[in-house]
């Protein structure tokens, strides 16, 4: 235990469970698929990331902004998976209370990120549908870049205060964090103080933030769907919904274990099982899943992949 002032009590380490309920025998076995997931997430990301550098006609805005979800889940899984193959191969529980708090300041701000350029990705599409022959002219190659940095600003200011609304919190009860990495509602659980602040800002921003851009992704595919149902062909109509559903794989992987993750915390109560599968989904699926949804369904990456693969296989 450190004490600030004599008054605040923080402790030197917090202790990861992983999966409550689950012995050591069953979490070293869960270690080799969480290994080969973050093998996947890693290759396939960096895969994507390099193809789209690679080839200039991929220089698009639609490409540019799959190169920024792909950077943002192969750092985030960089973030999380290490440290729980650690914790589940070897059973080392203890992480620092103040890389903890970096933890759960990179886990909470890189969400923030990706669910900005999933509204960016929504935008893309919106444009490219609904006004085809103004894509090339709203979407320039700076605007792209301007994009990408509000994205960037935003994740970074909204969630900084959270590492300091923390510190500010006594931590006199268990150390001993119910999930295989640190979040911000779980460790302001563990306070024995007041959080009013915390909930209230918690709170706060993930309406603004993960709430906004989920209500403007949706009004995005209300008007896409207007516009490709007012298509007289219907090829052509199959054919426009076509370019968005990765980008559709992309948000309800990401947003429906969100919002049941948000519910389960919302409704109190110790933490339960329930709470830690959502939060493994939530985190661990997106930088999995979407290399693999966005190589399958876009032929451009997937051409390149087949080349690759051909090329290194001679």
């Amino acid at each position: 235990m450190t004490a600030s002032n004599g008054t605040l009590v923080h402790p030197a380490y917090f202790l990861l469970v992983g999966i409550p309920g689950v012995g050591p025998a069953i979490h070293f076995w869960l270690a080799f698929p969480l290994c080969f997931m973050y093998a996947l997430a890693t290759v396939g990301n960096l895969a994507i990331i390099l193809i789209i550098r690679m080839e200039r006609r991929l220089h698009e805005p639609m490409y540019l902004f799959l190169a920024m979800l792909s950077t943002i889940d192969l750092i985030l899984s960089s973030v999380t998976m290490p440290k729980m193959i650690i914790l589940f191969l070897m059973g080392i529980q203890e992480i620092e209370f103040s890389v903890c708090l970096a933890q759960m300041f990179l886990i909470h701000a890189l969400s923030a990120m990706e669910s900005a350029v999933l509204l960016a990705m929504a935008f893309d599409r919106f444009v490219a549908i609904c006004h085809p022959l103004r894509h090339a002219s709203v979407l320039t190659g700076p605007t792209v870049v301007k994009i990408g940095l509000a994205a960037l600003t935003r994740g970074f200011v909204f969630f900084f205060p959270l590492p300091f609304i923390l510190k500010r919190l006594s931590y006199c009860r268990t150390h001993t964090v119910t999930h295989s990495f640190c979040l911000h509602q779980d460790i302001m659980k563990l306070s024995c103080t007041d959080t009013t602040v915390n909930v209230v800002y918690g709170l706060f921003i993930i309406l603004s933030v993960m709430g906004v851009d989920s209500l403007f992704i949706g009004f995005s595919y209300i008007l896409i769907l207007r516009a490709v149902l007012e298509l007289s062909s219907r090829g052509a109509a199959l054919k426009a919904f076509n370019t968005c559903i990765s980008h559709l794989c992309a948000v309800l992987v990401f947003y429906v274990p969100l919002i049941g993750l948000s519910v389960v915390h919302r409704l109190g109560g110790p933490t339960s099982l329930l709470h830690v599968v959502m939060a493994n989904i939530y985190l661990l699926l997106p930088p999995v899943v979407n290399p693999i949804v966005y190589g399958a369904k876009t032929k451009e990456i997937r051409s390149r992949v087949i080349h690759m693969f051909s090329q290194g296989g001679k």
